[in-house]
């Protein structure tokens, strides 16, 4: 089954439907059906395949080897999907080793940890027309604001039962019906693919072409992608190319030996998180990656990738101490050969899938992150998080509202650098977790006046260029931080404030797709342009944005203080009829007001909120 062919290119790191061959797969072989599996175990000194059908015997099927390199391969007759298996790998130093398939589609679902033969074939998808709509957009000039979400606690069907999910296709129209609802562009999907401890959320992963089980098969998350695109949703998803756990059946010392990490701890150890790392300098290991990156986006059909961690990719000396790193050839602090898979990463995703998107979570200023593909100074990634934007925000929205005039600058200075990248402005679920309080929490004042500033905090993000990111709960205003093993408070919504909060939400996502000003010049400069960015003493932000043709304005003013400002004037380009799109209130809205001498003037409240839109000239 594993030809030359597909040697060749796996040694060199472009066998890019790798996750075809390796792994365990349902075939026919001279009439006989079966599965066969094939490894990569290179230092291993034997492998067998072991499972119910030969009661976990290590001795009783034995792999054949059939490349020096380490290329194991065995056709089992009579196996079939759903059967579980494991490798039973002898290393050089006579140690045994039971081992889940590192290209598994399915596996049990945890604490076990046996790997899963699984059927990918035989899904009839009807999400033609979004792939086909998908591959003609500019991401860069499309709205999107994306819902984070972590399917088991977003809702759970018995609270009190720590497997008590709804299922990928249960999920599908609750999920769908409010994303909707709500008017969202996207969801992004934390701890999707497989993993063993409910606490990494995800984040430390075995199973990296395989959906976690806690919510079903493959072919039960294909029906949930598939719905989502027939309704006009696009989903992403977390994707973990930094690192990988030590956990006894996954990857690390795959063969008794260094496989998948570095083999130098200096390098192969994330001393902070108790990880491996990959080592990017094998082109197999960079194989590996790149075909789970195109697996997701191609068996899947998922529109893009957030990329996790890259920053502890880019650094050899992340979360290192000096002395704890070794620098790379040049006596810098760069990893070299993580720059390159990341730039291949990007290449290849773009070439083979030109309607994906890939995102980097990346922490740092590491200069051009996000860019053209082939710019040899650029990595290449679409998108890039601002993680910069997101710690001055909040940081002033913390902050008492007579204090703000004394950080003024928190809030303006995003503007310096904000199309130095293309970037997405995020509020995320690592903003609600470890003691950090939850959104509504983070605001000060009494109870409405969290409430108030809230409002504002979002306004402002909705105003501000880059797409958007919100991490599920935020739109109503969860008051307990997030927790992975329980459902959100939904309950809040039947209070009045939480209700109002989620309607404001709703209204914001209203008025962002429907004003190309607020997404499509994004990435250019001439679409954003302050009116006062230095009205420091009564901590007021005035701006307009433009969309790419400057057909369409939008002209926001927000006051952060609970100060009343009486008959504020508000400059403006042009004078005309403007339309109140947005205010603090919900429903309170749709006021014309009439500009003369290039300025307009109105009432603007204590944490008020206007947002206006260019109608027409005024009539003669």
């Amino acid at each position: 089954m594993f030809t030359e062919l597909d040697f060749h290119l796996f040694n060199e790191g472009t066998h890019f439907e790798i996750y075809e061959k390796m792994g365990a797969h349902p075939c026919v072989v001279d009439g006989i059906f079966g599965v066969n599996f094939t490894v990569w175990a290179p230092n291993a000194n034997e492998v067998s395949v072991v499972g119910d059908f030969n009661d976990w015997n290590g001795m009783s099927h034995p792999m054949h080897k059939i490349y020096e390199e380490g290329i194991y391969e065995l056709f089992i007759p009579d196996l079939k999907a759903g059967d579980l298996y494991k490798y039973y790998i002898k290393t050089n130093d006579g140690r045994n080793l039971y081992k889940a398939d590192p290209y598994a589609n399915g596996s049990q679902l945890r604490p076990e940890t046996a790997s899963m033969v699984v059927d990918l074939n035989g899904y009839e998808w009807k999400d033609e027309k979004w792939l086909d709509e998908c591959s003609k957009k500019t991401h860069t000039e499309e709205p999107m604001f994306i819902y984070e979400v972590h399917l088991g606690s977003w809702q759970k069907k018995d609270e009190y039962n720590n497997n008590g999910f709804y299922t990928y296709r249960e999920l599908a129209p609750i999920l769908c019906g409010y994303v909707m609802e709500m008017g969202y562009t996207h969801i992004e999907i934390i701890g999707l693919m497989e993993y063993p401890f409910d606490g990494s959320w995800g984040y430390q992963v075995t199973g990296y072409f395989a959906p976690t089980k806690r919510y079903g098969d493959a072919k039960d998350f294909m029906y949930f992608v598939d719905y989502m695109h027939q309704n006009g949703i696009g989903v992403l998803l977390d994707w973990v190319p930094a690192h990988f756990p030590r956990d006894g059946h996954g990857l690390a010392n795959f063969d008794g030996s260094c496989v998948y990490e570095y083999a130098d701890p200096k390098k192969g150890e994330h001393p902070e998180w108790g990880t491996k790392v990959f080592d990017y300098s094998k082109p197999q290991v960079c194989n590996f990656l790149i075909g789970s990156a195109l697996f997701w986006v191609e068996k899947f059909h998922l529109d893009g990738l957030r990329v996790d961690a890259v920053a502890s990719m880019l650094y050899l000396d992340y979360g290192r101490k000096p002395g704890q790193w070794v620098p790379n050839c040049y006596g810098g602090n760069g990893n070299l050969e993580a720059m390159a898979f990341l730039k291949r990463l990007n290449q290849v995703m773009y070439d083979r899938n030109r309607r994906a998107i890939v995102i980097a979570e990346e922490s740092t200023a590491w200069p051009k992150i996000s860019g053209e593909v082939g710019d040899e100074e650029s990595m290449g990634f679409t998108f890039k998080w601002n993680m910069g934007w997101m710690h001055d925000f909040l940081d002033y929205m913390k902050l008492d509202p007579y204090f703000r005039q004394y950080d003024h600058n928190k809030m303006t200075f995003s503007i310096m650098y904000a199309y130095s990248e293309r970037f997405i402005l995020v509020l995320s679920h690592d903003e609600v977790v470890h003691l950090k309080a939850s959104m509504i929490n983070k605001m000060p004042g009494i109870f409405e006046d969290k409430f108030a500033n809230l409002k504002l905090a979002y306004a402002f993000m909705l105003g501000h260029p880059g797409k958007k990111l919100l991490f599920m709960g935020q739109e109503f205003a969860q008051l307990s931080e997030w927790n992975e093993k329980r459902s959100l408070e939904w309950y809040l919504l039947n209070e009045p404030l939480h209700e109002d909060m989620q309607s404001f939400v709703k209204q914001l996502l209203a008025i962002y797709k429907d004003n190309k000003a607020l997404y499509e010049a994004d990435i250019y400069e001439d679409g954003f342009k302050w009116i006062d960015a230095n009205d420091a003493n009564r901590s007021i932000f005035s701006f307009i944005r433009y969309d790419k043709e400057k057909k369409e304005s939008l002209v926001f003013v927000l006051n952060f203080t609970p100060v009343t400002r009486e008959g504020y004037e508000c400059a403006v380009e042009k004078d005309g009829v403007y339309k109140v799109i947005l205010t603090e209130n919900n429903g309170e809205y749709g006021e014309q007001l009439i500009s003369k001498n290039q300025k307009i003037s109105f009432d603007l409240p204590g944490y008020g909120i206007r947002v206006l839109k260019f109608l027409e000239n005024v009539p003669k």
